[in-house]
């Protein structure tokens, strides 16, 4: 993987300036709350065996009534169904799909959060400065399925990957970046937390954190590390990820920024002219310095 390069000044902002406007930000402690219990062993790739380390789920507690009362939620809530779990199985998208992933599209266009992100790739002459245009651009980065199990047909897409999650051959979990999807799965018992993955006991996370990375299994399958936003909005992350994207032209793209109080990486993998993969890793967060 590409070695770390770190965010300049001006992108810096930018990212720091759309996680301000972030307003469907769930709120830790009070329209939700996670346990993030015990930090989690070493898994060796491909192995299905973790301990665990947290007997009870991350989330305690989602206000499911303000997900579906928040118009993006809403439209991101329903993608999550329309999707298959293996690569290597041919996704068939029907009209009907096709228009949630436009409505998720428009509500998500609505917001200060995209307006932003959109204002910045006009100005780094990455986007159209037409909406249509750009609707267009983040329908073919997130929506448009490729192949990406050579046996099959086109089987995947970046927000599929990202956002629901897929397992390769039924032998491992890939993708499975987003907490909405890690709550629903996890509540309706797909899910198993081992806990937190930290490099040492100084970067213990607490209860607050909106970046963590976990260990769990998902229908048997451990995923050894998986890093993860907690209570941000799916616009904040399609925003962020659809900038490192179009900032860089590499297969591969692992940015380090600082964003609010968090040191992280934003990794994004580069399928073509579509999203491969995109994840944050969490390097460290202020409050662990103290």
């Amino acid at each position: 993987m590409a070695r770390s390069q770190v965010a300049s000044q001006e992108l810096s902002d930018v990212l720091n300036e759309l996680w301000r406007l972030d307003v469907n930000r769930l709120k830790p402690g009070t329209d939700y709350v996670i346990a993030p219990q015990g930090r989690a062993g070493y898994v060796a790739q491909g192995s299905n065996y973790a301990r665990d380390r947290a007997r009870a789920p991350l989330f305690k507690y989602v206000n499911e009534d303000k997900l579906k009362n928040i118009e993006t939620y809403a439209h991101f809530i329903n993608l999550l169904d329309n999707y298959e779990m293996s690569t290597g199985v041919s996704e068939s998208v029907t009209h009907e799909e096709l228009q949630e992933n436009c409505k998720f599209l428009d509500a998500i266009l609505e917001t200060d959060v995209m307006k932003r992100a959109h204002q910045y790739l006009v100005k780094k002459r990455q986007s159209s400065t037409d909406v249509a245009s750009f609707k267009k651009q983040l329908y073919d980065i997130w929506f448009r399925l490729y192949h990406r199990d050579r046996s099959g047909g086109e089987d995947s897409c970046g927000f599929e990957h990202v956002f629901v999650g897929e397992t390769k051959q039924g032998q491992e979990i890939t993708g499975l970046h987003n907490w909405v999807q890690f709550y629903l799965q996890e509540k309706h018992g797909h899910i198993d937390y081992k806990g937190y993955k930290a490099r040492d006991n100084k970067d213990t996370p607490d209860e607050d954190d909106h970046v963590l990375n976990l260990q769990f299994s998902w229908k048997g399958l451990v995923k050894p590390v998986g890093g993860s936003f907690v209570g941000v909005s799916p616009e904040l992350e399609v925003a962020l990820f659809t900038i490192v994207f179009l900032m860089s032209g590499d297969k591969s793209t692992t940015l380090e920024v600082k964003v609010d109080e968090y040191v992280l990486e934003l990794v994004v993998y580069r399928h073509g002219r579509s999203i491969g993969s995109s994840y944050p890793k969490l390097l460290s967060s202020n409050h662990s310095d103290l």
